[in-house]
């Protein structure tokens, strides 16, 4: 079949199509695509990589700040309680002016 004509008689025949996909598949350097195809897999992976590292620094950032909203005022009860406990009989604390909240 000649590529030039444009006559809708000329039907292509399958071994000439055989013949062109041989002609295709042989251009085709294999160590090349290997090449190009890790290339963008190590990229691809880089990236997946990195965005499962934020998404795992984000998670355990809110992990501990609840963890710290959780135990923050037990902590502050606590130590309070233990500091007016080791305080001797007689001895208050300084009155301390209430701030408003900023």
């Amino acid at each position: 079949m000649n590529p030039e004509s444009h006559d809708p008689r000329d039907i292509p025949v399958l071994t000439e199509a055989i013949d062109q996909a041989k002609t295709l598949a042989f251009s085709i350097n294999t160590k090349d695509v290997a090449a190009a195809i890790m290339s963008e897999t190590l990229k691809l992976a880089d990236s997946l990589l990195h965005q499962a590292a934020k998404d795992i620094e984000a998670t355990l950032f809110e992990h501990v700040f609840d963890r710290l909203r959780a135990e923050l005022p037990e902590l502050v009860d606590r130590i309070l309680t233990e500091l007016s406990l080791a305080q001797p009989e007689g001895v208050h604390a300084p009155d301390v002016e209430q701030q408003p909240p900023v």
